[in-house]
């Protein structure tokens, strides 16, 4: 029996153009792994982790969308954000000097 689901063809683009964005920070960064997590009626974050350390995030209007996402790229996905993926992220000053602003009355960054 066929089939008869069709792909929502918004989503589609949606995907592929998350997609390139990831593709993209991947060559940037000389490889790239990444994790999907669900944020409720927002949809899903991707966070990537660059074989040099970098990272940054995207976020997705729903999950099945970051994962379509996550899978057209190519790059490893990772089920949780821990032991040795959350190991391979640098941070700098500026991520330092953010959370303690933000959580416990640090310095401001502005």
């Amino acid at each position: 029996m066929a089939d008869t689901q069709q792909a929502d063809p918004k989503a589609e683009r949606t995907a592929a153009r998350l997609a390139k964005q990831i593709s993209s920070f991947s060559k940037a960064h000389g490889g790239a792994e990444g994790q999907v997590a669900y944020l409720g009626e927002r949809g899903a974050r991707i966070v990537l982790v660059g074989e040099d350390g970098n990272w940054g995030d995207l976020v997705a209007p729903s999950y099945e969308i970051a994962e379509k996402a996550v899978e057209k790229s190519g790059i490893t996905r990772h089920e949780s954000f821990d032991g040795e993926f959350a190991a391979k992220v640098k941070t700098g000053r500026y991520e330092w000097s953010r959370m303690a602003g933000i959580q416990v009355g640090g310095p401001k960054n502005s």
